[in-house]
């Protein structure tokens, strides 16, 4: 994993998308077209947190979020996803 040059403030982290799924279980090959966003990442950079609400969450992480959670950023060609904490709905 590659360090980042950004730090999240406060209770937000930084979510690297692991990849859409290419197949079905049954062998499907899935178009582009067709693939569902990845709802599943790892966290590569974290906030301090807040007073009221301490950062959990670590680098290395592997997490489940929402499908319509965080912001769509790119760093240095590659894409990520910034959201807060609470937007992490597990730790896998």
């Amino acid at each position: 994993m590659a360090e980042v040059k950004i730090k999240p403030l406060a209770d937000r982290v930084l979510i690297e998308p692991m990849a859409a799924e290419q197949k079905t279980a049954s062998g499907i090959i899935i178009p582009d077209t067709a693939k569902e966003k990845p709802q599943r990442g790892k966290v590569v950079a974290v906030g301090k947190g807040t007073k009221d609400e301490p950062m959990e969450l670590k680098v290395g992480d592997e997490v489940l979020y929402g499908k319509y959670a965080g912001t769509e950023i790119s760093i240095d060609g590659k894409d990520y996803l910034m959201m807060r904490q609470s937007d992490v709905l597990a730790v896998i």
